[in-house]
């Protein structure tokens, strides 16, 4: 398996796109190949700039997503176009475990673009609107040097901001109709945002929608509320990425917040949370798989049964669970 990988990853380097995608497949199923490939990627230079796009159902992020890629696709005065490589989270069935994948079919276009690539990942049950695979695919992009990565999320809710742990800079998605100022400031999504983008900016109420988001951006300004970065001011912008409006802005607003990680010194505490994610990933992964095992099965029957005839309570049962994977 080491000179398979070997060769794959010369290949992917390459740009063979078959061999990215046998990459992305081993890594995303994790397990022991996947730490063959992760190795010989120790030390490859990571200088990817990492998008998250993120948001409600229905806000429109993937037809933002594949309106950015057409943007940052179009080279501009002579210089060659960014490489960019795009992760997009689909939800899974809860009862066969299948997905739609379907965000790849709204990014067609993109298709035979050697510059670009494509992979729809199932979230697997996840939550926090990625997979348990993303932080793996994520770094294994970035390391085969592609110069932009973006993490298009499943549809989420208030709470699920596990992207923020992946992305160097984060835009949360809004539509109109989707909830008032105080519904804005109240999310917890709304904390994790770089950027604010009101899409479908041709709707009613698009401009409403926006003058509210700029308020609680002001608000929480203005009240000392701790900021995730306070030397960078929020945009708020308004887009309709069915024709591409405002995209160009939006491009722009990435590679000034971009240049603002780097000035500040921030982007290496991007980059350490980020590397702390994926390392938890692993080490979850791993516990899943030991308790997975027959006797990590047997050693928690055993602790359930002491909790079930009263010798022990939950905690201290998971703590001699705990003792038996020190062992």
């Amino acid at each position: 398996m080491t000179g398979t990988v070997a060769a794959l990853i010369a290949a992917a380097r390459s740009g063979s796109v078959r061999a990215v995608a046998r990459l992305l497949t081993i890594v995303e199923n994790g397990g022991p190949d996947a730490a063959l490939v992760a190795r010989p990627l120790t030390g490859l230079s990571r200088e990817a700039h990492i998008i998250g796009i993120t948001g409600a159902p229905g806000a429109g992020k993937s037809t933002l997503t594949a309106a950015l890629l057409r943007h940052l696709r179009t080279s501009d005065g002579g210089q060659p176009a960014p490489t960019v490589a795009v992760l997009a989270v689909d939800p899974s069935s809860p009862l066969t475990g299948g997905a739609l994948l379907g965000d790849r079919v709204r990014m067609a276009e993109h298709a035979t673009d050697v510059g670009v690539f494509i992979r729809s990942l199932s979230s697997r049950g996840n939550l926090g609107g990625l997979s348990a695979g993303t932080p793996a695919a994520v770094d294994l992009m970035s390391a085969l040097g592609y110069d932009v990565v973006i993490i298009e999320t499943v549809g989420v809710g208030q709470s699920e901001v596990d992207v923020m742990n992946q992305a160097d800079t984060v835009a949360v998605v809004l539509a109109p109709g989707m909830g008032d100022a105080v519904q804005a400031a109240k999310a917890g999504i709304m904390e994790i945002a770089d950027i604010l983008v009101v899409n479908k900016a041709d709707h009613e109420g698009a401009r409403t929608t926006a003058r509210e988001l700029r308020s609680v951006v002001a608000l929480g300004r203005g009240s000392g509320a701790a900021q995730r970065e306070p030397g960078w001011e929020i945009p708020v912008l308004l887009t309709i990425a069915e024709h591409g409006t405002g995209v160009p802005e939006l491009a722009d607003a990435f590679a000034r917040h971009r240049s603002y990680l780097r000035s500040s010194g921030a982007l290496v505490n991007r980059q350490l949370r980020r590397a702390g994610a994926a390392v938890r990933s692993v080490v979850m992964e791993r516990l899943r798989g030991a308790l997975a095992e027959p006797a990590g099965r047997a050693e928690l029957d055993r602790a359930a049964n002491s909790v079930i005839h009263g010798d022990l309570d939950a905690h201290r049962a998971a703590e001699t669970v705990l003792d038996w994977l020190r062992r």
